[in-house]
């Protein structure tokens, strides 16, 4: 490494250590605020981010043609794209996280112990949090409202392609926090592209309590890798949906086709299809035409390629892709018990889905997929913290510790013990 380099490292890591400092002293803060303190700062933010539209547009705007001339792929650019809807799709998820019960100070389980104490738990914040994300843009307003209910300081760190307008939304931020009175620091948004920011985001074990990284696989995998910080984290979403053979023609013919078709650059999204032998004849030439109709290319096993023309032989690499593209790969399975012995092999533990309308077979799949949503007779695309109720949410966790599925408010919060005395000493 030359000098140049050494000194541009350097600086980097002085700064983000200085964001640490103020994360860590103004996290508790936040921790002791008030539920009202807070649910005014987000509404304050929602009222900034509504007011600036025109503003976000416009930067938004300089972040797309930067992306297009740099030829991001069309499903980073969707994800990049913020729109009139998308801002106040961004306004309303803040005020429906202010609706929600703040989870800080709840006691639950307390119970008298044979000493005469009572021991019970109740819900803290995690501390000071680091969002590592790339391209949407919403990230930072979602990220930074969750974290602010939930008691917690926020780093946020978005990608360098939406550098604009993720400055725009954090000016919003600011604002809203310094209307309630709380501190500016409660939510920082990294100001420089430079990658340094990232490694020494995720080794500040001393002022960063938790990381979750949005983002492409490769991102994700180098964070889990180098992280001295908790990760919450999916690398992938490889979704199913598994058509049974005693499912309802018309359900699985609008499910599998919205599950694919509705956005093709989202985790939740399809990306293979499961068909049982006994009514792949009556479901798929339906399912190919709609799919072939808005250009999906379909890879499929043999027997699928018996039954439809123009699909593309599924290789073993086809089986385990998350696309994020509209291409789809098609296997026809003997029954329920191959169905779930694919996704057991080749799944990523997002979301997986059966369609039936046999109840003991629903159950088996409920029970039996140990993925972080399981669904039934359901779209995959519902795997989402604003459809789940959460308002929001900071990620999707394929993890199983400390949260698994959509992480929303309570995700981003950890228990204590705490013990009620009245003068009690241990004999």
């Amino acid at each position: 490494m030359n000098d140049t380099n050494q000194d541009t490292t350097g600086a980097v890591d002085d700064y983000m250590i200085a964001v640490g400092q103020r994360a860590r002293a103004a996290s508790r803060s936040v921790g002791r605020a008030e539920t009202r303190t807070k649910d005014a700062a987000l509404l304050a933010i929602a009222e900034a981010l509504a007011a600036a539209e025109s503003r976000l547009l416009v930067e938004n705007r300089q972040d797309m043609e930067a992306g297009q001339a740099a030829g991001l792929e069309p499903a980073l650019l969707d994800r990049l794209e913020m729109t009139a809807k998308s801002i106040k799709a961004m306004a309303q998820g803040l005020r429906e996280i202010a609706a929600q019960t703040d989870p800080i100070g709840e006691i639950t389980d307390l119970k008298y112990r044979p000493s005469g104490i009572q021991v019970g738990r109740m819900r803290v914040p995690l501390g000071v949090i680091g969002i590592i994300y790339e391209s949407r843009p919403n990230v930072t307003a979602d990220a930074a409202a969750l974290c602010l209910k939930a008691g917690n300081a926020a780093i946020l760190r978005g990608g360098s392609e939406a550098l604009y307008s993720n400055r725009a939304i954090a000016s919003c931020i600011q604002q809203g926090l310094a209307s309630a009175g709380l501190p500016t620091d409660a939510v920082q948004v990294i100001d420089t592209a430079d990658r340094a920011a990232v490694g020494a985001l995720i080794r500040m074990a001393e002022y960063v309590d938790v990381i979750v990284p949005r983002g492409g696989k490769s991102l994700i995998e180098r964070i889990s890798r180098e992280a001295l910080v908790p990760v919450i984290k999916h690398l992938d979403g490889n979704c199913h949906v598994y058509i049974d053979d005693r499912a309802d023609l018309e359900k699985a013919i609008g499910i599998a086709y919205n599950a694919k078709v509705q956005r093709y650059g989202t985790c939740n999204t399809l990306e293979t299809l499961l068909v049982a032998e006994g009514i792949a004849d009556q479901v798929l030439p339906a399912l190919g035409r709609m799919y072939q109709e808005v250009g999906v290319e379909l890879r499929g096993c043999p027997r699928t390629r018996d039954l439809l023309s123009n699909v593309k032989a599924a290789t073993e690499e086809d089986w385990y892709a998350e696309y994020l593209a509209p291409i789809l790969a098609v296997r026809v399975v003997k029954d329920i018990d191959e169905a779930m012995e694919h996704i057991a092999r080749y799944g990523s533990a997002h979301t997986d889905a059966i369609v039936t309308e046999d109840y003991s077979r629903a159950r088996r799949f409920l029970r039996e997929v140990d993925s972080s949503s399981v669904m039934v007779n359901a779209s995959t695309r519902f795997a989402d913290g604003g459809e789940y109720g959460l308002g929001a949410e900071v990620g999707i966790s394929t993890d199983k510790l400390h949260a698994r599925g959509p992480v929303g408010v309570e995700g981003l919060t950890t228990q204590k013990f705490v013990v009620l005395g009245d003068g009690h000493i241990r004999r």
